[in-house]
């Protein structure tokens, strides 16, 4: 059984006869939002204020970067390397850090926190909280960076509690996926 259906094409009307599978294929990537011209679309989360996206959607010809996981920078070099307060001492501190080493890798490559479109996020159960995540130490670091005024776009991001990281001082490790929008106008 075949179906007509008309399509637009660039100047002119045209008609073409498809199977009832094309023709559901047709409509269903028809319907399929795309961001018009060359901004990022962040969905947020309905009903929600949590500073988390729900979805993204990245237009055409965008340029993906992907940063390799940051673990906290030392901020005490007198300190043995396997001290947690070398790198911050808490989750929330921890965080801090490896956020400001995220911004300035992408400062370094022309971007900002606000190109960031996933987060993954690693935390290690921390001893004083009872072995578990501190969750609540890692939001209050991750909302001075998401969700401002001065910075309100909103990653997609998972949060793992994990057995270890590479050096036992360490609480956090942060990966992020950026995106270079194309320049408006420019045809690709």
């Amino acid at each position: 059984m075949t179906h007509s259906a008309s399509f637009l094409a660039p100047g002119r009307l045209r008609v073409a006869a498809l199977s009832g599978s094309a023709l559901a294929l047709a409509a269903l990537t028809g319907c399929a939002s795309q961001p018009s011209g060359s901004e990022v679309l962040r969905h947020r989360i309905a009903g929600s204020s949590f500073p988390v996206a729900a979805a993204i959607e990245v237009p055409a010809g965008a340029t993906t970067v992907y940063l390799s996981g940051q673990v906290p920078p030392v901020v005490d070099k007198a300190l043995p390397g396997n001290d947690p307060l070398a790198y911050g001492g808490d989750t929330r501190a921890q965080t801090l850090g490896v956020l400001r080493s995220i911004e300035s890798q992408l400062k370094g490559l022309g971007l900002g926190m606000g190109d960031i479109v996933k987060m993954q996020v690693f935390l290690v159960a921390d001893p004083k909280k009872g072995n578990v995540m501190d969750f609540a130490g890692f939001m209050e670091g991750y909302t001075q960076y998401f969700g401002t005024s001065a910075q309100p776009r909103l990653p997609v991001r998972s949060a793992f509690q994990i057995a270890a990281l590479a050096n036992p001082a360490w609480l956090v490790e942060i990966e992020v996926t950026a995106v270079r929008p194309p320049a408006a106008g420019t045809a690709r």
